[in-house]
């Protein structure tokens, strides 16, 4: 098979947040690519997760590419996630809370991003789901 004939290697990505047990909406992530373990990385993309945790809209990774990398800004998924939350309580526990901002800022996540770097075979698909709970991930390959 040709270069100009062969299947494009593509990535996808999709997250769990298990400390609640459904999708990560809004997490917002840059896809960087490389050729050669020393080469500089390039960012190649960006976007965020859908209501079903998904990056729908990552671009076919240029020709000669050897590694990638998935940044995850976690922080501020996290940070939002308690924002939504803290939204949820009484106005006299939202006083309480407000005293403590920079707290409630702190707690949101122990990884503040989850950067995933793989090595990549030209026409290959890889999907790579995240795993996510604010004080730990896993990540594995997935299909």
């Amino acid at each position: 098979m040709s270069s100009e004939t062969a299947a494009p290697t593509s990535v996808s990505t999709h997250i769990l947040d298990t400390s609640v047990g459904r999708p990560a909406e809004g997490v917002a992530l840059t896809l960087s690519v490389r050729s050669g373990g020393s080469g500089d990385w390039t960012v190649h993309g960006a976007g965020s997760t859908d209501a079903d945790g998904r990056c729908k809209d990552l671009p076919a990774v240029p020709e000669g590419t050897t590694h990638v990398r998935i940044a995850f800004e976690t922080e501020a998924y996290f940070f939002s996630q308690q924002h939504s939350l803290s939204s949820q309580h009484s106005v006299n526990q939202q006083a309480e809370e407000q005293q403590d901002a920079p707290a409630l800022r702190d707690s949101g996540a122990f990884f503040p991003e989850v950067a995933i770097t793989f090595a990549v075979k030209p026409g290959e698909h890889y999907h790579v789901p995240l795993l996510l709970n604010p004080f730990g991930y896993s990540v594995y390959r997935g299909s």
